[in-house]
This record gives C-alpha cells, structure tokens and sequence, in this order.
C-alpha cells in the first residue's frame, strides 16, 4: 500500500477522499460499483461509529457501508 493511500475505515469524519482501489476480489468490486463507488470517486466521510457503519457522501446522495467494507477500499 503506498504511503499516500489509506483505507476508508482510517481516514477521518469530514474528509473528502478519492476512491483509488478495492482490495478483496472482483464480488466486492463489482458490488461497490453497482452502488455508484468505482476508482476516480470522490467521497466525503459524513459519520461514522466506533466499530459501526460508514455514512458516505457520493455525488449529491448518501451511502451506508459497513467497516468492513470500509477497510477493503483504498482512498487517497
């Protein structure tokens, strides 16, 4: 992982990131694309709980994503 990239789940309430890449093979791939989360994104942290969901700023909507899922997605 290059320094300049972190995961969802580190990265702090308020930042706005761009998607760089998914780890975990093309299902979970496919399924964040299917929700409009695809490389080039840009996203903004809304909230997120300790150990609880992500709400995700993307394009104008928002989006819940687990923390596991947050810490498959590389952003910078």
């Amino acid at each position: 992982m290059s320094s300049h990239h972190i995961t969802l789940a580190m990265a702090a309430t308020g930042r706005k990131l761009r998607l760089v890449s998914f780890t975990g093979g093309r299902a979970i791939s496919s399924h964040l694309a299917a929700m409009g989360l695809l490389p080039g994104v840009e996203v903004e942290i809304k909230r997120k709980a300790p150990g609880g969901p992500f709400v995700l700023g993307v394009k104008g909507g928002q989006l819940v994503l687990g923390r596991g899922m947050a810490q498959k997605i590389l952003v910078s």
